[in-house]
């Protein structure tokens, strides 16, 4: 309407030019003014940081366009320097882009980004840029810390709060506003080849671990992100398969560790899952994303997909005919950002918009959320990082000693019979076997570029006049065939009497322009985890082609395998044998072919990776070495006091377990080892739950390890030395058969047993179990006062006294069960722990609240209550030492 009385005033002065003029700008100065707030050419209230943050949000809401708005909720994960990847509208995430780097070259490449979002932008919106920290900032030069699993079965919340403190410190230090952790999915299956990311299979410990992680990452400025909403463990252990749990298994036993994260650890950000949940993506569920997220449990923070989960809405859960409709269910759903790259969230959700398919209001309320992040963590008004102090922080002394803290507190004795462990004194020599004994596995999701620790390492470091002998005694890797050796490989173009294969690396996975990087890789096996081959090359999206000569060692047919994650192809003599180029898990394709001895054959193998974990291997079923190795190892173990086997499993993001024994190899490791009369321990680096039948009853001792971080194998060097003494516990039950799962320890009754025709229901190692070099008792249980209301609360006391000759941890364990009540309830519920450290001799009076929230059930209608009744209090070690035992009676009022 102010432009038609403009117009209509232009023709009353009959073209008189600067009367025009001059309405023309006073009109523009009054809409500028009515639209801002603001005349123009004045700061923007946006870019004004005394204002409230609301206030600042809606100013720059009500300056952007459509695309700009869509813009905020896209992410890119590739190198955008130097590229049009990034345009006039900016970008609102970045992903995994500086990982490669050290931190001081890491803080300044974060720099240069964000002054060009800053200067060549239409607004001068700065990117949030995330990575991984489960336990660590995935990053060159970043500590490594005890893998997730590891830091549960410390049950040590102000540990974890130290951890999560120091690395948000290096993350923030490189200018990573956001982390995608940490992993509160419970762990009731330990098939599931992601129980190494949770902690465990509790909801308690879960929403007090993760509670404690989110709180330091957030006081810091940096949004975490728990994932992933909020069940994502279906069927047979398999990772992101269908979900069908009931509501009430979903509000006692999944939704208590999210909750927590966002209530009392204050996460800005989640992440939803992969999986449907009772039929509808979690992507694009609007119960998870909208009814109780945000309308139940009052969560402000935005929503994030899992990589590529938008996109899954309609490629892998077919709610969505079109890329349109996929858009529409996830935005109207509650889901805000799209990771890792503009799949949906570009023209498909622009076209969604324009045709009404999302109202603008709603995708307006979800740029909000993303640029009240940006504004309420500071990173709007100081994106930049600061080199000097990321170069200080990373690795730093101090963080290298809390990771060898937390890795001795982290280390959990399973078996210790006839006193083997500690290491006896005038012990002279030890033999350190196996497949993990001289590497180091950090577990998934793991930095890289510091110096790390193998158990033999440590075995040296801490008892340097001790003999130690070592032998790999077997190999471990995925279920592939054994790698081809490099004396029987010859690189293309290669020099004389060199041997391996010419790799040709290129930074796409199309193997488009020229590689970058060629070398010579001697052998073709390698297990990337979630990194790149080399700091060149991008950590995802990138492909290689190997070339040269194979030669047979033998006549006759030999079985040729590739394993890759992604997709592979195989040409033997110009014929393709393997074309599998699509995107998978780590899958092997064998071919059988025949061969004759000392011919050379020409080999090409090429190979991409898409996103997450990167493995590429070529072998064959010719194994020479294997006897000798396990030869070696007996040998080794003959002429020693004792022998130290270190075995693990092959787990991981994509590689679930339908077994969970030790590889054949690993236990006939074992065996020969145990079988020579050498009192035989073994250690255990996993991150989940090992079956032991064929093996335990040979061995005195067991160890659980876990993947200890960078400074693993000095911390179980001194454990088993007995310098430090095993405090840890179990967050997970081990079971005694995989046919017992799913088993853990709160299950509710069952309407007739608990046990098989052929096998106990009990565990092998129940949840919370862990030996100690010494022995506590416990006494004194009281209860004060012994009978309450709903309402009221109860302090629940105990003594516990150190009646052995070392000094060492205990952790004290609360389990209660409501006796009667309206629906059944579990046999018993962890609802309070405390790790205590007590000298021989010294006694501790530890107490735990109970209250509303601990003993508050959902009733028939899903109503949270306290009911009256009795409640046992159960005091212990673990979840089956229990210790001492009373009743508290709640009262009605």
């Amino acid at each position: 309407m102010f432009v038609d009385l403009l117009r209509e005033g232009a023709m009353v002065m009959n073209c008189k030019g600067l009367v025009w003029l001059g309405l023309l700008t006073a009109g523009c100065w009054l809409m500028t003014t009515l639209a801002h707030g603001q005349p123009r050419g004045s700061t923007p209230d946006y870019k004004n940081p005394k204002l409230p943050v609301d206030r600042r949000v809606e100013d720059l809401l009500s300056r952007m366009t459509l695309e700009e708005k869509v813009a905020q909720l896209q992410c890119l994960i590739r190198e955008v320097e130097g590229t049009d990847f990034i345009k006039k509208e900016g970008i609102g995430n970045l992903g995994c882009i500086l990982r490669q780097y050290k931190a001081k070259e890491a803080a300044e490449k974060l720099n240069r980004i964000q002054k060009f979002m800053l200067e060549k932008t239409n607004l001068g919106i700065p990117v949030i840029m995330h990575d991984e920290a489960l336990h660590g900032l995935v990053a060159n030069g970043a500590t490594s810390f005890p893998q997730a699993i590891g830091l549960a079965a410390t049950w040590d919340t102000a540990l974890m709060e130290r951890v999560a403190r120091a690395i948000a410190l290096e993350t923030k230090s490189r200018g990573i506003r956001q982390v995608l952790s940490p992993v509160v999915n419970i762990a009731r299956d330990v098939r599931w080849g992601r129980v190494e990311e949770t902690y465990g299979e509790d909801p308690y410990l879960t929403a007090r671990m993760g509670a404690a992680f989110c709180k330091q990452f957030e006081q810091l400025g940096v949004i975490t992100t728990p994932k992933h909403y909020s069940a994502n463990l279906g069927d047979g252990g398999r990772d992101s398969n269908p979900v069908h749990f009931s509501e009430r298994l979903m509000r006692e036993i999944y939704f208590p560790g999210f909750k927590a994260c966002f209530q009392e650890g204050g996460a800005t950000s989640v992440m939803a899952a992969y999986n449907s949940y009772d039929g509808l993506p979690c992507s694009a569920n609007y119960w998870l994303l909208t009814e109780v997220l945000r309308n139940e449990w009052g969560f402000t923070g935005f929503v994030v997909s899992d990589y590529g989960s938008v996109a899954g809405i309609l490629d892998m859960h077919r709610t969505a005919a079109n890329p349109k409709e996929a858009a529409a269910q996830a935005i109207n759903a509650g889901l805000d950002v799209e990771l890792p790259n503009v799949y949906i969230y570009g023209q498909p959700l622009l076209e969604a918009v324009r045709e009404g398919l999302v109202s603008e209001e709603t995708l307006n309320e979800a740029v909000r959320r993303v640029l009240r992040a940006k504004f309420r963590t500071g990173i709007f008004d100081n994106p930049f990082a600061d080199p000097k102090e990321a170069t200080r922080v990373n690795d730093c002394a101090e963080h290298r000693a809390l990771a060898l803290e937390a890795a001795r507190k982290a280390i959990v004795l399973l078996r210790n019979e006839d006193g083997v462990l500690p290491l006896k004194k005038e012990t002279k020599t030890v033999a350190v076997l196996g497949p993990l004994a001289d590497e180091v596995r950090l577990g998934g999701y793991s930095g890289y570029g510091v110096k790390t620790i193998s158990v033999l390492e440590g075995m040296k470091k801490v008892r340097p006049n001790v003999r130690v002998l070592y032998a790999q005694g077997c190999v471990l890797s995925h279920p592939v065939l054994p790698a081809i050796p490099s004396e029987y490989l010859i690189p293309a173009g290669g020099k004389p009497g060199e041997r391996g294969l010419r790799g040709e690396y290129f930074a796409n996975k199309d193997l488009a322009g020229e590689p970058a990087l060629v070398r010579i890789d001697p052998v073709l096996h390698f297990d990337w985890a979630g990194d790149g081959p080399d700091p060149s090359l991008p950590t995802d999206c990138f492909s290689a082609r190997w070339t040269g000569k194979l030669i047979s060692p033998v006549t006759g047919r030999v079985r040729l395998g590739v394993s890759t994650d992604d997709g592979v192809r195989l040409y033997l003599d110009g014929k393709l044998l393997v074309d599998m180029w699509v995107d998978r898990s780590v899958t092997t394709d064998v071919v059988t072919v025949q061969m004759e001895k000392g011919r050379e054959y020409d080999l090409k193998i090429e190979y991409y990776e898409n996103l997450g974990y990167a493995f590429a291997s070529l072998g064959w079923d010719i194994q020479p070495e294997e006897k000798k190795l396990l030869d070696e190892a007996v040998a080794a173990a003959k002429q020693a006091d004792v022998a130290v086997v270190v075995v693990g499993i092959i787990e991981g993001e994509g590689r679930d377990r339908a077994r969970l024994d030790l590889t054949p190899d690993e236990e006939e490791l074992i065996k020969a080892v145990a079988a020579t009369g050498t009192p035989t321990v073994v250690v255990l680096q996993t991150g989940s739950a090992v079956t032991m039948s064929n093996w335990l009853s040979e061995v005195p001792a067991v160890v659980q390890a876990w993947y200890g971080g960078e400074e693993g194998g000095t911390a179980v060097a001194e454990m088993l030395w007995g310098d430090v003494n095993p405090g840890g516990k179990l967050p997970i039950t081990f079971p005694l058969s995989v046919a017992q799962l799913p088993l853990y320890y709160n299950t509710k009754p069952t309407g007739r047993g608990y046990d098989y025709v052929d096998l106990s229901g009990k565990p092998l190692f129940p949840f919370g179990h862990g030996l100690s070099y010494t022995t506590f008792a416990y006494s004194n249980l009281r209860i004060t006062p012994e009978r309450i209301d709903p309402t009221g609360t109860a302090t629940v006391s105990v003594d516990v006294e150190n009646v052995g000759p070392l000094a060492g941890d205990e952790v004290v364990q609360l389990y209660i069960r409501d006796v009667v009540a309206s629906v059944a309830r579990p046999l018993k519920e962890l609802k309070g722990f405390r790790r205590i450290t007590l000298k021989p001799g010294e006694r501790s009076t530890v107490s735990f609240r109970l209250g509303p929230e601990e003993l508050a059930m959902l009733d028939r209608d899903l109503k949270l209550v306290v009911e009256p009744g009795a409640f046992e209090v159960m005091v212990g070690s673990s979840s089956e030492d229990i210790r001492l035992r009373a009743t508290l009676e709640v009262v009605a009022r």
